[in-house]
C-alpha cells in the first residue's frame, strides 16, 4: 500500500475516533446524527473504525479488534458518570458486532484488490 493511501486511512481513523468519542461522551449528542436505533449507531461507528483501522495500521485483525472492543468498554464505563448518559453492555455487544462486520468488509475489500 502506498504511503499516501496509508496516510489517508490513518487520518480517516483518527477523525472517526475523535467524532465518535465526542458523540459518545457528550451529555446530549445531536439527535440528527442517529440511525434511529442506538445499537445500529454503535455497530456502524465501530464497523467504520475497524474498516479504516485495518487499512491504516495492520493486516492482522485481532490486535485491532481487541483494542477497539476495549475502547468501546471504556466508553460505556465513562458514560456511567456523564449526566443523561448510561453505560449499557448491550452497546458493547453492538460495538463487537460492528467490529466483526468492519473487519469482514476490510478483508473482502483487500482480497478484491489486485
Amino acid at each position: 500500500m502506498s504511503r499516501f493511501r496509508r496516510a489517508f486511512w490513518q487520518a480517516l481513523f483518527v477523525l472517526l475516533f475523535i467524532v465518535i468519542s465526542t458523540l459518545a461522551l457528550s451529555p446530549a449528542p445531536p439527535a440528527g446524527l442517529s440511525t434511529g436505533w442506538d445499537k445500529a449507531n454503535h455497530a456502524l461507528a465501530f464497523a467504520a473504525l475497524a474498516f479504516s483501522g485495518r487499512f491504516a495500521w495492520t493486516r492482522r485483525p485481532w490486535p485491532l479488534a481487541i483494542a477497539l472492543l476495549a475502547y468501546g468498554g471504556a466508553i460505556e464505563l465513562l458514560q456511567m458518570h456523564i449526566p443523561n448518559r448510561d453505560g449499557d453492555w448491550h452497546d458493547l455487544l453492538a460495538d463487537g458486532v460492528g467490529i466483526a462486520l468492519g473487519l469482514l468488509a476490510s478483508h473482502k475489500a483487500s482480497a478484491d484488490r489486485p
